[in-house]
């Protein structure tokens, strides 16, 4: 006997009023962003700082040499932006707005120590080619095969030579954008979970167009600890050698220089899970047992649906941000579980959560 339909559930009228309110919200949603991107290329982040932290409409028109006539339009695009805190109103009398901790991650030559201006990683994934792939996304699920989308857009591979070849700014913009994206909080982790690196001896920093960034505080900090940085020839070939870290050019699909820890900052997540169980393998011949202290050190997203919602929101958008770019993914705890013990790995623990992404052990 066949399952009795189920009955359709008819919304009140107060849940359909809400519903087209959401609606409106969902579909405008990307306003916000170049909003942002708009503030940004204008200058207003550093406008401000450099006006002493605060500053009216009035002012930032005068600062940035805009026209008299557009005050009233950008006042309406600051009061957007201030909306979700990106920037904060101190006086609503007079429409005052100072710097939240977002916008000052957006505030070019402060030389504060850990200070790195986001700008670059905002431009490129609101820049046009990123944002053709959004457009596409539709006509991209119906084509077979695993290409992704940005390849399958553009014909070149983001932060590859192919897309260097292709648009050479952009290239050295998104480049720029990845070096802010994995170096920043370097100096935040260091301070918060030192006892991490306590012990260490040898330490592999296993790459993706890394500049060293890491590698060199990690040295710094733990003098003791014999740093290595493995990445690709072609860049290993662009980072001054300092006499601190051991540079190696090679792939960390065919082999690791040798070390007690092997570290994965921000790399994983580039990849498909097969490709991840091979880098992890590799990283598993390069150590010794768990006895001797052996064990690799991940950096990365750590998907948490009992997260803040809003947490939990950014880490989702991260990943459909990689199915776009790299077809990469990011995981939660049983998605890296899956891939450690495909790749070898007894045993695996989640550290410490640092932001959106968790730091992680695997054990040989």
């Amino acid at each position: 006997m066949a399952a009795p339909a189920p009955s359709i559930v008819v919304p009140t009228d107060a849940e359909l009023l809400q519903a087209q309110a959401d609606l409106w919200r969902h579909s405008l949603c990307y306003l916000k962003s170049m909003a942002l991107k708009c503030a940004v290329e204008l200058g207003i982040p550093t406008a401000i700082h450099r006006l002493g932290g605060s500053a009216s409409i009035p002012d930032l028109i005068t600062a940035l040499s805009l026209p008299v006539v557009k005050q009233q339009f950008l006042s309406r695009l600051m009061r957007l932006l201030a909306s979700p805190g990106v920037f904060s109103v101190v006086d609503t009398t007079e429409a005052i707005y100072s710097l939240t901790p977002l916008s000052y991650l957006l505030v070019d030559g402060i030389a504060a120590d850990g200070h790195m201006n986001h700008a670059p990683f905002l431009l490129t994934v609101t820049a046009k080619h990123y944002i053709d792939l959004a457009m596409g996304l539709t006509n991209w699920f119906k084509q077979d095969g695993k290409k992704p989308p940005f390849d399958h857009v553009h014909g070149a591979s983001l932060f590859e030579e192919s897309m260097e070849r292709l648009d050479p700014e952009f290239h050295k913009m998104a480049m720029q954008g990845l070096i802010v994206h994995d170096n920043f909080g370097t100096d935040i982790a260091l301070r918060e979970f030192s006892d991490i690196f306590q012990g260490i001896d040898s330490l592999t920093d296993c790459c993706y167009h890394g500049d060293g960034t890491t590698a060199k505080a990690i040295a710094k900090a733990f003098p003791q600890m014999k740093v290595t940085v493995l990445d690709l020839p072609q860049e290993i070939h662009k980072i001054p050698a300092d006499g601190v870290v051991n540079y190696v050019g090679g792939n960390m699909f065919k082999s690791i220089p040798r070390a007690q820890v092997v570290m994965l900052k921000m790399v994983l997540h580039h990849w498909s899970d097969e490709d991840c169980v091979k880098i992890l393998a590799n990283c598993k011949k390069a150590i010794p047992s768990r006895e001797g202290g052996g064990k690799v050190l991940i950096g990365d997203i750590v998907l948490d649906p009992a997260s803040d919602p809003v947490m939990f929101e950014t880490q989702l958008l991260m990943d459909v941000c990689m199915m776009l770019m790299k077809g990469g993914r990011q995981r939660d705890l049983n998605d890296w579980r899956d891939i450690f013990m495909k790749a070898g790995f007894s045993d695996f623990k989640l550290v410490k959560k640092f932001g959106a992404r968790g730091v992680l052990e695997a054990y040989p």
